[in-house]
């Protein structure tokens, strides 16, 4: 008898050890979603307030869908260029170095694109530059993501 009521005290504790482990699981997994969440926020809120203060030199985060692909600018470093909408509605040209990073092969109008860079303000909504790593080490490396790839 004492055997059955220590197995099953055993198997209650065990219950209640690995519930409580789920319930822990789930609120850290809750915390690290909400986190990731406030982080895209800040970064898609530092970029649009960038963008309703004309700043420029701002070190921003955020997605757009390709609206128009335009050819490289060649004159000095060569640049892939494209126009995205971002979710506030503002567009926004983005000039990715590709002198320093692959281009996007297959970019299409539809496309979605997340972005990390540099915006710099214009009457035309503004510009993200900055896509890619800085050889030399001196600048926050950038980097555009399609289609599960990233580019940098």
């Amino acid at each position: 008898m004492k055997k059955i009521l220590l197995i099953g005290l055993l198997g209650i504790a065990l219950f209640g050890y690995l519930a409580k482990n789920v319930q822990t699981t789930q609120i850290v997994q809750n915390v690290f979603a909400a986190g990731a969440s406030n982080s895209a926020s800040a970064s898609n809120s530092a970029l649009q307030n960038a963008i309703d203060n004309q700043q420029s030199n701002v070190q921003v985060a955020g997605a757009g869908e390709v609206i128009k692909v335009l050819g490289d600018d060649l004159k000095g470093s060569r640049h892939q260029r494209f126009i995205v909408k971002i979710a506030s509605g503002g567009t926004l040209l983005v000039a990715h170095n590709i002198d320093l990073a692959p281009r996007i092969n297959g970019l299409n109008v539809g496309d979605t694109v997340e972005f990390y860079g540099v915006y710099e303000f214009n009457n035309k909504g503004g510009v993200i530059h900055w896509t890619h790593h800085d050889p030399r080490g001196q600048h926050i490396g950038g980097w555009l993501k399609h289609n599960g790839s990233t580019y940098q």
